[in-house]
C-alpha cells in the first residue's frame, strides 16, 4: 500500500501545486495550462490522439524489434570475435554522440516522408542500449562455469545458450527498457520533421497554433505509452526469467 500511495500522494501533490499556481496568477494561463484544461483537451481529442497514437506505436514497435534484432546480432559478433571487438566498440559509443534531432533531417531528405526514415531512426537510437548490455553480459560470465563446461565437452553454442544468454538476461531487460522509451521518443522527432499522422505531427500542428493544452494533452500519452511499454517488457521479463522471483525471496 505504501508503494501505491506515496506515488500517488506525490503526483496529487503536483498537480494541486500547479493548478493553484496558475488560478492565482503566478504563472500566466497563455503560458502554462492547468490540468484541468489539460484534461479537458485530453478528452475532446481523444480519438484523433488515438488515430496518431497508432501510427507511433507501428513506428515504435517496428523500429523497436529490428533495432533489438541489430543490437542481439551486433552484440553476439563483438563477444565472439576480439578483433570485431575492438573495431566496432568505439563506432558503436560514437554513433551515440550524434543527436538524434541532426540525423532525422538527413533521413527525411534521403527516404522521403513515409515510415521508412522513422523506423531508420529508431533503429540507431535502440539498438546502442541493447549491444552494450549484451556485451556487457556476455562479458559478465564466471570463467569457471565456462571452463567446467569445456571439461564436459560443452560446444561453443551450449556455452553460449547455458550460460552467456542467462548471465545476460538481467542487462538485457535493462537496456531493453531504456530502448523502449527510445522509440516513442524517436518516433516522435521523426514525425516532427516529415509526415502524414502520428502523436509528432499532432504536436506541431497544436503548436502552431498555440494549443498548449493540447501539447499537455500528448506529452501525457506519449509518457503513457512508454510506461505501458515498459511493463509489458516486466511482464515478458517475469516469463523469460522464472527464477527471478525465486532469487528474490
Amino acid at each position: 500500500m505504501k508503494r501505491i500511495a506515496v506515488p500517488l500522494a506525490t503526483l496529487a501533490l503536483i498537480l494541486l501545486v500547479w493548478q493553484g499556481s496558475v488560478d492565482f496568477g503566478l504563472i500566466p494561463n497563455f503560458l502554462l495550462p492547468t490540468p484541468a484544461q489539460v484534461v479537458t483537451a485530453l478528452a475532446n481529442d481523444w480519438q484523433l490522439l488515438a488515430h496518431h497514437a497508432a501510427t507511433t506505436l507501428l513506428e515504435a514497435a517496428v523500429g523497436l524489434a529490428l533495432g533489438v534484432l541489430l543490437g542481439f546480432v551486433v552484440a553476439v559478433a563483438m563477444d565472439r570475435f576480439e578483433t570485431l571487438y575492438l573495431a566496432l566498440e568505439p563506432i558503436v559509443t560514437i554513433s551515440q554522440t550524434v543527436p538524434t534531432i541532426a540525423i532525422a533531417p538527413l533521413l527525411v531528405l534521403w527516404l522521403g516522408y513515409g515510415l521508412l526514415p522513422k523506423i531508420v531512426l529508431i533503429i540507431v537510437t535502440t539498438f546502442f542500449p541493447i549491444t552494450v548490455s549484451l556485451v556487457s553480459g556476455f562479458k559478465s560470465v564466471d570463467p569457471d562455469v565456462v571452463d567446467l563446461m569445456r571439461t564436459m565437452n560443452a560446444s561453443r553454442w551450449q556455452i553460449f545458450l547455458y550460460a552467456k544468454i542467462p548471465a545476460a538476461s538481467d542487462q538485457f531487460f535493462a537496456g531493453l527498457k531504456i530502448s523502449a522509451t527510445y522509440a516513442i521518443v524517436g518516433a516522435v522527432i521523426a514525425e516532427w520533421l516529415g509526415g502524414n499522422a502520428g502523436l509528432g505531427v499532432y504536436m506541431t500542428r497544436v503548436r502552431k497554433s498555440f494549443s498548449y493544452d493540447r501539447m499537455f494533452a500528448v506529452i501525457i500519452v506519449i509518457s503513457a505509452l512508454s510506461l505501458v511499454l515498459m511493463k509489458l517488457i516486466d511482464l515478458l521479463q517475469k516469463v523469460c526469467m522464472p527464477w527471478k522471483p525465486q532469487e528474490r525471496k
